[in-house]
């Protein structure tokens, strides 16, 4: 199992991504092309993840590699690879897929409530989960659903949270590749961003991890284990 992984930003965490790719034991290439612009050959791998980063999906004149990202993703997706964006990836994925990029129009910060569609609850990657269930959010963006995409979960805040292109390609906006531990780093290595976003997080994080890290880090942990065990699916 080949998967390429694609950082959008100098500190990023793979999580519970991460932990299942482990376990299936998949031979992983990372790409860091806000750095040095390169992108993968996907004719060379059998997945691929896009992580989040600070930027807009939209931040062509800073990062001129975000439109071959998101044409990658959705081609990707449309030949039956299996894509997973987080975040900004879902953001780039949607993008490539002809949704329209809303930028500022949906804060949202800490463990939230995500609820499944009808079709995420017969989706092969999300339809394990309680039809509504806590994962952490950490972005301002969003985007219109595709329309060759399936809804697969929604909030108040931000309608299009995860949707379906494809056999396996998927556009997550929650992090759920963030586990405690992550959480637990970000608010040590990005105290202001977070404090600028949501004042009063870390006096109240004790309080929030313990009502709501254990079961984000759960339905996580099976969204991850789930999506890679579409890599090689039929």
């Amino acid at each position: 199992m080949r998967v390429a992984i694609v950082e959008n930003t100098a500190i990023t965490h793979h999580g519970q991504v991460g932990v299942a790719l482990h376990e299936a034991a998949a031979r992983v290439a990372i790409y860091r092309p806000f750095a040095d612009g390169r992108l993968p050959d996907m004719a060379a791998y059998d997945a691929l993840v896009v992580f989040g980063g600070e930027q807009a999906a939209t931040d062509d004149h800073i990062h001129p590699y975000l439109p071959e990202l998101a044409r990658c993703m959705n081609q990707a997706a449309l030949s039956g690879q299996a894509v997973l964006g987080i975040c900004l990836g879902a953001q780039v994925f949607a993008r490539g897929a002809g949704a329209e990029n809303r930028l500022g129009a949906a804060p949202e910060f800490g463990w939230c409530g995500v609820g499944l569609t009808d079709a995420g609850r017969a989706d092969p990657v999300l339809g394990g989960l309680e039809r509504r269930f806590p994962i952490f959010q950490w972005h301002s963006d969003t985007f219109t659903l595709p329309p060759s995409a399936a809804h697969l979960a929604a909030n108040d805040s931000t309608p299009a949270q995860a949707f379906r292109i494809g056999r396996a390609g998927y556009g997550m906006q929650f992090h759920f590749e963030a586990s405690r531990a992550v959480v637990d780093d970000w608010n040590r290595s990005f105290p202001a961003a977070i404090l600028n976003l949501a004042p009063g997080w870390i006096d109240g994080y004790a309080q929030a991890r313990a009502a709501h890290g254990a079961a984000a880090d759960a339905a996580g942990l099976a969204i991850a284990r789930a999506w890679v065990a579409r890599i090689s699916a039929d």
